[in-house]
């Protein structure tokens, strides 16, 4: 059920109530009253789930976004450390002194 048929329905019960005789009137009144209060909570939370999820997914995809950035951070810094690596191997050899 909808928000707007809800209200409506609410707006029926709440006349048709008007029409009970008063010691009866007052409990269901009262019931009717709880009801939407109710409703209004359980619509509260509902918003606020929604804002928690939305909140949710955004912190999901600022990580993703970090992980790939750290990911391709990663793999240039070990292609810098092998090509350090390679230079230093492929660089002279001095053994005693001399060049071999």
């Amino acid at each position: 059920m909808d928000e707007q048929t809800f209200q409506v329905k609410l707006a029926e019960l709440m006349q048709e109530i008007q029409t009970l005789p008063a010691d009866e009137r007052q409990e269901i009144e009262r019931m009717a009253e709880e009801t939407q209060s109710r409703h209004r909570k359980l619509k509260k939370t509902v918003a606020d789930l929604q804002d928690s999820l939305d909140y949710l997914r955004l912190s999901i995809k600022y990580l993703m976004f970090d992980l790939e950035a750290t990911r391709r951070e990663n793999s240039y810094l070990r292609k810098m450390l092998e090509e350090a690596n390679r230079t230093e191997d492929d660089g002279p050899n001095y053994e005693g002194g001399d060049l071999i």
